[in-house]
Order: structure tokens, then sequence, then C-alpha cells
């Protein structure tokens, strides 16, 4: 990390230019802005939030910080597929289109449903897991944790298995360009993502036209036949909101499996403790998500002027939330930096608060308990087996690949 004096690093901070090590290491950072810029304006005019509080604040004022990304989307990427995605899909909307997609979507994702998927998760662990056992090695990323949310989310969708090859790509593709900084290729690819699963989609919405599935397991016949207040999705809607249901649930998921395999093969008293407490496997699941959150940063606009911190603000100020930094805020959690796998409470704002908390943190939840918890019952004394290779972005912290050795 830098040796500029911590203050300085704070009030100089530019998410677009990070200081060298951030991408290995972003959280002494995130310790300096909160100690001395926890309301800090960077230099493109955003402003940076790093306490706990200040976060749930905006999460939960949804009238005053909006998510409607038209005009931020707009000057970003111009008329162009990334733009119609992002504008169309659950993520970046307020109500009433975020309320009526919301509803349909979470229709297919109560309860008995997600009971209902635990015997699939869990055949489709073992399953991997035991095409790892027959070679003794494994990329804990590409083997393991990246091939679960796409099978899962493939399940839910209806994609047939033989056709779900392209969808990994597709979705790192989309997400990458959401970067703060993008350059021509990461722009290019990202729109190219789009129009290919576009393309594929329109396909498989006219099969599922003609055959249904079960509305309470198939969210895709959900989505076209799903109604809120008499009103169904537009086709537009429809296709957009598939590509989301893909890119919420597989990057963030598979960032979950691999940082906690990663915080498992390193920190081995907490290792030692799920061996011998193997019930903790939920809690340590929340602690995993708090000390090393899938999804970093969140982003509003404000729709009317707001006071924070003794400074006012007008309308149209750009806000990113650094959810890595709120989930070690010690005035929330004690010893912040440590990770706890009994840890309890544990307010991490991973899935974010307020009326955009993720609607798959169900589904998240049971792939990262069954991923984790089988993976260490199965090969305890697994050890990484070469150096880790990071994703380096900022929104998205997660690993590329993994190397281990199992015993």
């Amino acid at each position: 990390m830098s040796a500029v004096p911590e203050e300085d690093l704070a009030r100089g901070f530019d998410l677009r230019r990070p200081p060298e090590g951030f991408h290995d290491d972003p959280y002494p950072v995130y310790a300096a802005l909160r100690r001395h810029a926890p309301v800090h304006v960077a230099p493109d005019g955003q402003v940076l939030l790093t306490r706990h509080a200040d976060l749930e604040r905006v999460y939960k004022d949804a009238a005053t910080f909006s998510s409607d990304k038209t005009v931020e989307f707009g000057a970003k990427y111009g008329p162009s597929p990334l733009y119609d995605h992002h504008t169309t899909s659950l993520v970046f909307n307020d109500p009433p289109r975020h309320t009526r997609v919301r509803r349909i979507i979470a229709g297919a994702l109560t309860p008995r449903a997600i009971t209902a998927m635990e015997a699939g998760v869990t055949a489709l662990v073992d399953g991997l897991l035991d095409a790892a056992a027959s070679r003794g090695r494994i990329d804990l990323i590409e083997d393991f944790a990246a091939a679960i949310p796409v099978e899962v989310i493939g399940n839910l969708l209806g994609v047939p298995r033989d056709e779900r090859g392209p969808l990994r790509g597709w979705s790192l593709a989309i997400l990458g360009a959401l970067e703060p900084v993008l350059d021509t290729e990461t722009e290019a690819a990202g729109n190219r993502a789009v129009e290919d699963f576009l393309s594929y989609l329109d396909g498989l919405v006219a099969e599922r036209r003609r055959r249904p599935g079960d509305p309470e397991r198939d969210i895709l016949t959900r989505l076209i036949q799903g109604e809120v207040a008499g009103e169904r999705l537009t086709a537009a809607e429809l296709l957009q909101n598939c590509i989301f249901i893909l890119n919420a649930g597989h990057e963030t998921t598979t960032n979950l499996i691999g940082n906690g395999l990663h915080l498992l093969a390193t920190d081995r008293g907490a290792r030692a403790r799920l061996l011998a407490e193997p019930d903790l496997i939920r809690t340590a699941v929340e602690e995993m998500l708090r000390v090393e959150s899938p999804n970093q940063l969140g982003n509003r606009i404000a729709a009317r002027p707001f006071r924070l911190d003794d400074r006012d603000f007008p309308a149209g100020t750009r806000l990113t939330l650094c959810i890595g930094a709120a989930n070690r805020d010690p005035a929330v959690f004690p010893d912040p930096d440590a990770f706890d796998p009994a840890r309890e409470p544990n307010r991490h704002l991973a899935f974010a608060s307020g009326i955009h908390h993720c609607v798959g943190l169900a589904v998240a939840r049971l792939e990262g308990r069954i991923a984790l918890g089988r993976f260490l019952a199965r090969f305890p004394g697994y050890a990484l087996d070469g150096p880790p290779l990071r994703s380096r972005r900022v929104r998205f912290r997660g690993f590329l690949s993994l190397p281990a050795r199992l015993q």
C-alpha cells in the first residue's frame, strides 16, 4: 500500500485511479476514508460513503436516493445494448417499475421453492467434488465456485444444459463494463455479450411460451406469465431481466464461494473451528459476506437536495456506497478485520438494504452453505497450490483463479 500519510491518502482518493496495492487489499484505504473523510467528494464530483450508518440511511430512503441510471449511463454508454440493458433491469430502477418486476421475480423464489432446490444443489456440488477428488488438484474458481451458480441459474431459467457454455462469459463481460473506468475493449465486449444473450433468449422465450414450465419453480415461465396489478412485463423487460438474473446470481455467488475458500485456506484457526463445529457454516457464510464482500460498491443519485455530515448537497449528486468499507466499520462490528465464523449479530450490507435488498439472497446463501460446508468436510486439509489470480476490479471482489491441492 502507498506510503502516503493516511489522511492525505483518504482526502486524495479516487476510485478511477486507486493507489498501488488497492486491488489486493482495499481495506486500509477504506479505514482511512472512514476515519478522515467518511463523506468524501472525489475529484469527479461523486460522494463516497464508507460508514455503515450512512449506507443504511441511503438504502432506506429511496425517495431521496434514486437507483435510476438513465442519465448516468446515457453519458457512460451512449445509445447501446449496455445502456438498454442496465436501464431496464431491476437493480437500476425505481418504483413503480422496480416494484412490479421485483414482485414477479420474488414470486418464483419462495421459501418452498428454495427448499426444493437443496437436493439439486447438493448433488451438483458432490459431483464437482467427485471429479476433483479423482484429479487431486483443483482450481477453486474455474472447477468449483464458478460452476455452481451457472448451473443453478441455468436450472431456474430452464436453459438446456448443453447450451449453458456461454453464460459465464456473457455475465463477466456485461458486469465488467460497470467498472468506474471503462476502456474501449471492455465496452465492446459488454455490448457484444448483451447482443448475444438477447439473441439466445429470443429463442428460449419463444420455446417457453409454447411449452410453459411450472411457474412455482421456473423463473422464466413466471416472468412470462406473471402480473402485478394486471400488468405484465414488456418484451424488453422480460429479456433484460433474464440477463439481470444471471448477472446478479453468477459473479457475486462465485466470489462468495471463492473468497470463502481462500479465507479458510489462509486462516487455519477459523478452518479448525468450522471443522470442529460444522453447524457454524451458516454464520460463517454471513461472515465471509461481511469480511470479503463479493460486491464492494453500490451507487445512487440524489433525486432532491439532502444533508449529510453537516454538509448540504444538491439534487443530482452521485453517490458511491462503499459496501466493503461499511462492512468493516468498527462502530458496528467489534474487531472488524477479524474473520469470526461464529459472529452474531452480523448486520452486514453485502445484500444491500431497503427496497433493493437482494431478491436472490436466499439462493446465494443456500449455494454458499452447501458448497463451502461440503467442500470442507470432503477436503479438510486442502491447501493453496500456486499464486492466486485476482480479478483486479474495484466493484466486484474475487478471484479469476485459485489453484489448490486436495488432501
